[in-house]
């Protein structure tokens, strides 16, 4: 896995480097100290993951995470932050993130979010699916709809089984179904909910009440 590690304190760069190069299957390939340098690193290198610190100068890591997420073969995308904010945390998801890591706990979550992210999947930190409860309860306090319908009862079952980080294999077996009627269901999902991956997918999950705090 090839890996561009954007962050402008020289220090932290090193240190996030050497937890994943202790893995055998994740190499950094390529570091930037700004945002504006991580995306023009994704132009000239090839990564198949970049991870990006959210505060960053000259174009934040959210700026450089939607342009990067803009290019016709994005590579995956992992937000790194110091702050446990929900602001940020779904300003990473809007910016097409896969993923949101907390500086603080890098060093037990971040290999585990960078092979969740080339899996297909999303990485939520402990207390992001509380904060995406508490966004679905603003919502209807606020008199929001929120869709329960859209979906076949299956579908529901293969949406909550996806948004809980499941694989297709895993949830093949949890439902007594074939692989290949999961990645269907999937992109039925996908097209129902206008929806373009995983996160997206968790998020709604979310919202209409699939998955429980």
């Amino acid at each position: 896995m090839r890996i561009l590690l954007a962050d402008d304190h020289a220090l932290v760069r090193r240190g996030v480097r050497l937890i994943l190069e202790q893995e055998p299957d994740l190499t950094v390939v390529a570091e930037a100290g700004d945002g504006a340098e991580a995306v023009q690193r994704v132009r000239e290198t090839e990564v198949d993951l970049a991870i990006l610190d959210i505060a960053m100068p000259r174009m934040t890591g959210l700026q450089a995470a939607a342009e990067v997420a803009r290019r016709r073969n994005p590579p995956r995308i992992l937000m790194l932050s110091m702050h446990d904010n929900e602001q940020y945390f779904f300003g990473a998801l809007k910016a097409g993130a896969c993923g949101y890591v907390l500086k603080s706990v890098a060093d037990e979550d971040l290999v585990a979010a960078c092979r969740a992210a080339m899996r297909g999947e999303t990485f939520l930190y402990p207390n992001a699916v509380s904060t995406l409860v508490r966004d679905y309860l603003d919502r209807l306090r606020r008199g929001e709809r929120v869709p329960t319908s859209v979906l076949t009862a299956r579908e529901d079952e293969v949406i909550k089984l996806i948004a809980e980080g499941r694989s297709s294999k895993e949830i093949a077996q949890d439902l007594t179904i074939a692989v290949k009627t999961v990645e269907r269901h999937r992109a039925n999902i996908l097209a129902k909910l206008g929806m373009r991956d995983r996160t997206e997918l968790t998020r709604y999950a979310v919202r209409a009440g699939l998955i429980e705090p």
